[in-house]
């Protein structure tokens, strides 16, 4: 992609999905301009041809449409509002593609106020992990405006292989809540699935996994997480502390529309206890680790790791 198919764009947040969603679209001929709290998170990007800027508001600034990859809702605030946020860019009327997640209700605020401003916003946080980034076919939940999706589009599908259009502004966001109460709710109950099939003493966990494969309790995660707890290969597709801090957006989503999750909060509460013994930098299949620690009688206030949640990338 050349001259006038260009878009001059911004991507805030070079994380595990910032980044790789940040190459692809330098592969696909956009001008990308960048930043993120720790420049040397920049590096590949940079090489690969990205702008740096110093701040939200320069990134804004010298481009027409803004990604956000960011942890969590004051992160966004910030970068959106803050004394060097993208809506202290003087001039800038374009277009902000949030594809992070974070509260719904907030982001309904978000929205509006931006609007207020005259900058479009979508929106639009993605399932399929950093496997799924890299490779360019992330699930995109949208939530926005016809036009500011129309606008947003193009982009979109860079980054992404399946965008739904939602509904308005915050419903990107209370699909992705959905979205982290099934995959969470499912993690459990393959990481439970596997323990029992360990301490059987008569099946694998591989085989186990392997035979009901194609059956109807197949999964996205009994192929990818299910061969992760298999091989305790817990590197960080999606880390489990970012899983954690999703998980209580899925509860205060719960408890404001009076829904009952009693199958979610096991997986809620086993994601908070990798978190507090120091664990959250690992991948949220590492939720079978807690499985067995408990079927083997371990006290779970003195599990391995030390307490505390590790900072988050951005």
């Amino acid at each position: 992609m050349t001259g006038s198919n260009a878009t001059r764009v911004g991507s805030i947040g070079l994380g595990i999905m910032g980044r790789p969603c940040a190459l692809n679209l330098i592969a696909a001929g956009h001008e990308l301009t960048v930043t993120t709290r720790t420049k040397a998170r920049a590096t590949e990007v940079l090489e690969a041809g990205a702008t740096w800027a110093d701040t939200p508001a320069e990134v804004a600034g010298g481009v027409e449409i803004v990604f956000l990859n960011l942890p969590d809702t004051p992160d966004v605030d910030q970068v959106l509002f803050g004394e060097s946020g993208i809506s202290a860019a003087e001039g800038f009327g374009g277009l902000v593609i949030d594809m992070s997640t974070i509260d719904p209700g907030r982001t309904v605020e978000i929205a509006a106020e931006l609007s207020g401003r005259g900058i479009g916003f979508v929106d639009a946080p993605v399932s399929g992990g950093e496997k799924g980034a890299i490779e360019g076919n992330l699930s995109v939940m949208a939530g926005g405006s016809e036009a500011d999706l129309a606008r947003a589009l193009p982009l979109l599908e860079v980054v992404g292989q399946r965008i739904t259009h939602v509904g308005p502004a915050g419903a990107g966001q209370m699909v992705k809540a959905c979205n982290q109460l099934l995959v969470g709710s499912n993690l459990m109950a393959i990481a439970e699935a596997m323990v029992l099939a360990e301490r059987s003493g008569l099946v694998s966990a591989a085989a186990m996994r392997e035979a009901v494969t194609g059956g109807f309790a197949d999964s996205r995660c009994l192929q990818v997480h299910g061969q992760r707890m298999v091989d305790r290969a817990f590197e960080p597709g999606f880390k489990s502390d970012l899983h954690a801090k999703d998980a209580r957006i899925v509860e205060q989503m719960a408890a404001q529309t009076g829904t009952p999750i009693e199958a979610f909060d096991v997986a809620r509460k086993a994601l908070d206890h990798l978190v507090e013994t120091g664990r959250g930098e690992m991948d949220d299949s590492a939720v079978i680790e807690v499985v067995r620690e408990r079927a083997d009688g371990k006290d779970e206030t003195n599990a391995a790791g030390a307490k505390g949640t590790p900072e988050t990338e951005v």
